[in-house]
């Protein structure tokens, strides 16, 4: 065990997930404290959309840290109305749309929790409908929304009156059937599940049956949104419009910033008082994701985000125990033929390539929108050699037909 490693066992909370002690990057490679080099193609875990230390994201750091970093919620900043004006615009919400900026996804995910129960409280309706292998983070009440058991277990009682359905159609329509419905909260694609879709349609009838019941649809965009899957939202690939949308992780590449916005009636929910945030919406913040974001678009990076997913998705199922792909734009699930994806984990971190593994069989990858074809023919080029070695040691794993 290393120095680093003997430290962070003797001063930090054991919780797991610490493979190297990272001390500088430039763009989508990384380095460790003993000089070795990283392809960072799981992006900070769908954060580092430019990479690191990109130039725009230096640049606004440094000019905003110099003037102003924090104001407390009881002022506003021209960044931070900046950013709300960006965030209606690009989510289509109209003159009516409200934002609320915030630090992380599973603030963003409180809020809208309590933005169901602001919404059903009038007419006696509690129940928050969730989806099976959803994930919308580790706070209590945004936990209450996870039905992992690992998660969620250790933690009992949870919030109650949250409702899991499968992911089926059938399985939704039965929970509305039931009555008592205030909101329902689902992922476009699930990240920490495994980068899972849902049924084709399954979103088009939620917001029926939401619409119908009046509920609200709130989608949990922490991962999928900011250009992640190739459209600003997921739910613009999907012709839907939701009463709320969480957003957090690539807005602001690398800096902590969340934030829930809504359409419509839902925008008059919050009053003074229901909600707030000291750090929600710093200047310092509001800075890094305006620039972030204003460079994707004016550079037009979500073209690259399209084009480079399909590049990675074609190579990838050419490869051993490669049994397909899941997700859109540069958030993907590689399926494997066995239960290795640990293993393949371990051998790509040994190799210099970061990816992850959600689940047993299913390998992760949410790298930088500003790869191109360097990046990728490196990580091809690591990722079969780490395919490679787990075949070796499990001769008898068969290659799919």
């Amino acid at each position: 065990m290393s120095d680093w490693s003997e430290d962070a066992a003797h001063d930090l909370m054991s919780l797991g997930g610490r493979f190297a002690l990272l001390t500088r990057g430039e763009g989508s490679w990384l380095w460790d404290a003993d000089e070795k080099r990283y392809l960072d193609f799981l992006g900070g875990i769908a954060v580092n959309c430019l990479g690191t230390a990109h130039p725009v994201f230096v640049e606004a750091v440094s000019k905003q840290a110099a003037t102003l970093a924090h104001v407390s919620n009881y002022f506003a900043s021209p960044g931070q109305l900046e950013l709300a004006a960006r965030l209606k615009r690009l989510a289509g919400t109209g003159a009516a749309g409200r934002v609320f900026l915030a630090n992380s996804g599973s603030e963003a995910n409180e809020m809208a929790f309590k933005l169901a129960r602001l919404h059903g409280k009038p007419s006696g309706r509690t129940k928050m409908i969730v989806v099976e292998g959803a994930f919308h983070g580790r706070t209590m009440g945004a936990l209450s929304l996870t039905p992992k058991a690992t998660y969620r277990d250790p933690f009992l009682p949870a919030v109650p009156d949250v409702v899991t359905v499968s992911r089926s159609i059938e399985s939704l329509e039965a929970a509305f059937a039931a009555g008592g419905v205030a909101a329902m909260i689902v992922e476009p694609i699930q990240g920490e599940a495994g980068v899972v879709e849902l049924p084709e349609g399954f979103l088009a009838r939620a917001r029926e049956l939401t619409t119908e019941h009046d509920a609200l649809l709130i989608l949990d965009e922490v991962q999928t949104g900011s250009g992640r899957t190739g459209a600003w939202f997921a739910f613009q690939r999907e012709g839907i419009v939701p009463d709320a949308v969480t957003m957090a992780k690539s807005i602001g590449a690398g800096f902590p910033l969340s934030a829930l916005i809504t359409f419509g009636a839902a925008s008059e929910l919050f009053y003074p008082g229901t909600h707030n945030s000291t750090f929600g919406g710093n200047p310092l913040a509001a800075a890094v994701a305006n620039a972030t974001l204003g460079f994707i678009e004016e550079t037009g990076l979500l073209d690259n985000v399209d084009a480079r997913g399909a590049q990675l998705r074609a190579a990838v199922a050419d490869l051993p125990f490669v049994t397909g792909t899941t997700g859109a734009g540069l958030l993907i699930g590689i399926r494997l033929s066995a239960p290795v994806a640990a293993e393949v984990r371990a051998a790509a971190h040994e190799r210099g390539l970061i990816i992850n593994a959600p689940t047993e069989d299913i390998i992760r990858i949410a790298p930088a929108y500003t790869i191109g074809d360097a990046e990728v023919a490196e990580f091809l080029t690591l990722f079969s050699a780490a395919l490679d070695a787990v075949a070796s040691a499990h001769p008898t794993m068969e290659t799919p037909a």
